[in-house]
């Protein structure tokens, strides 16, 4: 069972991901192959991730060849990086990269993915 699951939107420049579980090597290969496609489109793009009951990740899990070119391409390409419902730890690292890397990064309680949408001005669709 994957742990990374894409979250179609009304952006085609927003990349969106429920993540609910235990992230293995082949759910960040998917999530990377997905984002290097929108790289691959448009010059800018935000991306939103929504934790749901995550149980962390393999180690090994980026160290995958697409997972890391999408990490490297992110840094020119991603806009912003917001976050919903991360893992104290993650919070903290998310917060610090942000003030570091040229990326707006946002984090957001788990109860407030609405006002994360907001943020973005999107909406999950039905596709």
């Amino acid at each position: 069972m994957h742990a990374v699951h894409p979250v179609p939107t009304t952006r085609e420049d927003l990349l969106a991901f429920r993540i609910s579980g235990r992230v293995e090597k082949d759910d960040m290969h998917e999530m990377a192959e997905l984002a290097n496609a929108v790289f691959d489109r448009h010059e800018t793009v935000d991306m939103l991730l929504i934790f749901e009951n995550f149980a962390g990740r393999d180690t090994g899990a980026l160290f995958d060849a697409e997972a890391m070119k999408a990490q490297f391409r992110s840094l020119s390409n991603l806009g912003r990086y917001v976050v919903v419902g991360a893992p104290d730890s993650a919070r903290r690292m998310i917060e610090t990269m942000g003030s570091v890397i040229p990326v707006k990064a946002m984090t957001f309680d788990k109860g407030d993915e609405e006002k994360a949408w907001v943020e973005l001005g999107a909406r999950p669709s039905a596709e």
